[in-house]
């Protein structure tokens, strides 16, 4: 899957879910729900300015297992989250009718980050 379809299936299932589900948005929320770990999915913006606001957010969800997809505009991201404003990033809290489109981010996440292990395990 081509980064630009993933990025354009994240927007879709944001906006599933906040019609059918349920999400949090904003940096703050968005951390503590995958702290929590009852995030399915989190979009970030990367024209988030300064920077160090969302920097936590990809390795944190790589520590819970938590799909992440970095996606191109903070604007964007608002408006499939249904908001009139900018927002850096939304997590889905319940999916709805996003289940699906969520588990088929989730799986390309994981065959795009096993060629990645196995380079790793060589270099060792």
């Amino acid at each position: 899957m081509t980064e630009e379809n993933l990025v354009n299936q994240a927007y879709e299932a944001i906006e599933l879910a906040a019609k059918t589900g349920k999400i949090k948005k904003g940096t703050n929320e968005v951390t503590k729900a995958v702290e929590r770990g009852i995030a399915k999915l989190v979009l970030y913006a990367q024209d988030v300015n300064p920077a160090e606001v969302i920097m936590h957010l990809e390795p944190l969800c790589k520590e819970k297992e938590t799909p992440c997809v970095k996606v191109p505009g903070r604007e964007e991201l608002g408006a499939a989250a249904g908001l009139n404003i900018p927002t850096s990033s939304v997590a889905v809290i319940q999916s709805g009718e996003a289940e699906s489109l969520i588990k088929e981010i989730a799986r390309s996440q994981k065959k795009s980050a096993e060629p990645q292990k196995n380079k790793e395990e060589k270099k060792e």
